[in-house]
């Protein structure tokens, strides 16, 4: 049951990124007098969190923006409406939009083609995100791939032509990495150091980022790949990829790689491909018997010299004569994931 006001709509003919949106959802969100804001192209998963969020969404079609605000009073959803139009403004702005005196490329092939730019981050609906990667990668630029419905045939595709070219192909769905020091997508702020983070997990990735952080420990590069790397079909394509490159990086004195629980063929072939690196590499791969994600950030403070800190832990509350129950909420399948097999042990 909510209260308020609130107004939504969907508008045709308007496309943003959803990078975009989602700093657009929050400027709004943090409008005066505005309850709650969902800023999103109108997918069937974008429609089921507006209703989850108890808006009522009339039908709508994915190439639609979907403006869900929800207010304490029509001047809260006046005063929510008019930071949307100055966010968007902005951002078009910015971009070159608009303005008689720059014509934008309407493609990645044709932006790389006048720019030395060295990585293309795309964020378009699946189907046309494959196309843009296939032109990057054909233009000898990696490539983050930051949009998801992109099928796995594709993704197998482009993985075997950047390795062809000899780029990287992070992604699709990779929403997390950190190149030379510079943060796409969702990333946390973190020190340079001489750890590099190869990541089929974009949560996992934050979470032993984040954890060197906190022991002072920094990060050279963190490459994702996208959750679907070293499942049985794509064969770890990118892993190969971003592992290479990291053992050939000069700034990088050590090696995580992180998973969800991966396909047991790949992960061997992947650990007899760097057994023969310079570079040493430590596995973070969830599964039974495996280190979590803890355990084996401490194992990397061990080998570069530095003390584990003491982590951070919330305390029990149980009642007396009642039987101890965990609730989690979690941000991302892979820590709900270490957290199954850490009740299983």
């Amino acid at each position: 049951m909510t209260s308020g006001l609130d107004h939504v709509e969907c508008r045709q003919g308007q496309y943003y990124d959803s990078v975009t949106l989602m700093q657009a959802s929050r400027t709004v969100a943090g409008t005066a007098g505005v309850r709650a804001a969902l800023i999103a192209m109108a997918t069937p998963l974008n429609l089921e969190f507006a209703e989850g969020m108890g808006f009522v969404v009339p039908q709508a079609v994915p190439a639609q923006l979907l403006i869900a605000v929800r207010a304490d009073d029509q001047n809260g959803i006046d005063a929510g409406l008019a930071a949307l139009t100055a966010a968007l403004s902005s951002r078009t702005s910015s971009a070159g939009i608009g303005s008689a005196e720059v014509l934008r490329p309407a493609t990645i092939g044709a932006a790389l083609a006048d720019s030395d730019a060295a990585l293309a981050l795309i964020s378009v609906p699946g189907p046309y995100a494959a196309i843009e990667a296939f032109d990057a990668v054909a233009a000898g630029r990696s490539v983050m791939i930051f949009s998801d419905g992109v099928s796995v045939e594709d993704e197998i595709a482009l993985k075997r032509a950047g390795r062809d070219a000899g780029v990287l192909v992070m992604g699709p769905d990779c929403g997390t990495s950190i190149v030379s020091g510079v943060a796409l997508g969702f990333a946390n702020v973190v020190r340079r150091g001489p750890v590099g983070i190869v990541a089929a997990s974009g949560t996992g990735a934050q979470q032993v980022s984040s954890l060197l952080e906190t022991a002072g420990v920094g990060v050279s590069h963190l490459l994702g790949l996208g959750g679907r790397d070293l499942s049985e079909r794509v064969g770890g394509l990118g892993a190969e990829l971003a592992l290479a490159a990291l053992d050939a990086d000069p700034d990088t004195d050590l090696i995580v790689l992180i998973s969800k629980p991966p396909d047991e063929r790949v992960a061997q072939r992947l650990r007899t491909l760097t057994d023969g690196f310079t570079t040493p590499v430590q596995f973070a791969l969830l599964g039974p018997g495996q280190l979590d994600l803890t355990q084996t950030v401490e194992s990397v403070l061990a080998a570069v010299g530095t003390s584990a800190p003491s982590w951070p832990v919330l305390g029990r509350d149980q009642h007396p004569g009642q039987p101890a129950r965990l609730h989690g909420y979690f941000a991302g399948g892979t820590l709900a994931a270490e957290a199954l097999l850490l009740l299983d042990e």
